[in-house]
């Protein structure tokens, strides 16, 4: 196995048997995360609400890591509809303009229907982060 896995406890991971992140020195990998508000355990309705909780939860991620958002380098937006990206370019923007990653955005259909928004990061771990690769759960 490479790198030390990192899980949030959704149950979308239990599900389909993957990782939250993945690091792989130097680098940090998020996988696709969705609106998904650990304190409510629900997927709010807005893709606002959702977009937020997408950068919460990947924000969480990479400081378990040893990064953040601002040492992002790719980001990939998957959303539902043309509309809905007009309504969180703000957002995206909040959270990406101190790193400026490279960045896709693709319309998609999501896993489930009450899903509007999806954000997958790539991150550089800080200096003198998690520095060796590390097996363990």
């Amino acid at each position: 196995m490479i790198g030390k896995r990192i899980f949030s406890g959704s149950v979308f991971e239990d599900m389909a048997g993957y990782s939250r992140a993945v690091i792989d020195p130097p680098y940090v990998f998020v996988s696709g995360t969705v609106g998904f508000d650990p304190d409510t355990k629900e997927i709010p309705e807005d893709v606002e609400a959702q977009a937020e909780n997408c950068f919460r939860n990947i924000q969480l991620a990479l400081a378990e890591a040893g990064s953040d958002l601002s040492h992002m380098i790719r980001v990939r937006i998957f959303v539902a509809t043309r509309d809905e990206f007009d309504r969180i370019k703000p957002i995206i923007k909040k959270h990406c303009e101190a790193a400026r990653p490279a960045n896709t955005t693709i319309l998609a259909e999501l896993a489930e229907a009450r899903m509007r928004v999806e954000v997958e990061v790539t991150a550089k771990l800080h200096a003198g982060g998690i520095s060796q690769h590390d097996d363990s759960r």
